[in-house]
């Protein structure tokens, strides 16, 4: 998949390295990785939409955490109507990977869920991409 470009929008606040998780998947596929840091869930549609028109990325990975509180959702629901309008400017997909606080009981459960949801999605990002005419 030469040529082909995945950016990986992720927030500075999740309690895990998302985006590390996420550049292991796509090690040795052949796609060039462009990442962007930002603070918060609602800052993903603006790094999204940046990686897609500065950046050249042919798909997106945004990821991040909400906490349990009920604020914490709000945001999180906020920041995918963002990104889902961002996919729609840019006639790209957007993969939102996002994790909830309280889908775990214990942080040992919540890195599975990190993990799994993340490398899953990755190889989502692959499939589009093949899907894709040049």
């Amino acid at each position: 998949m030469q040529d082909k470009k995945v950016g990986l929008a992720d927030t500075m606040f999740a309690r895990y390295d998302m985006a590390s998780i996420a550049e292991q998947e796509l090690e040795d596929t052949g796609v060039e990785i462009e990442r962007y840091t930002v603070p918060g869930f609602k800052d993903l549609p603006v790094a999204s939409k940046k990686l897609i028109q500065e950046h050249g990325c042919d798909t997106v990975i945004a990821m991040g955490m909400a906490g349990s509180a009920d604020v914490d959702k709000t945001c999180a629901h906020e920041a995918s109507q963002g990104l889902i309008q961002a996919e729609l400017d840019t006639n790209t997909h957007i993969i939102e990977v996002f994790v909830y606080e309280n889908e775990a009981k214990d942080p040992e459960g919540l890195e599975e869920i990190f993990q799994d949801r993340v490398r899953e999605h990755a190889k989502n990002a692959l499939k589009l991409l093949r899907a894709r005419p040049s």
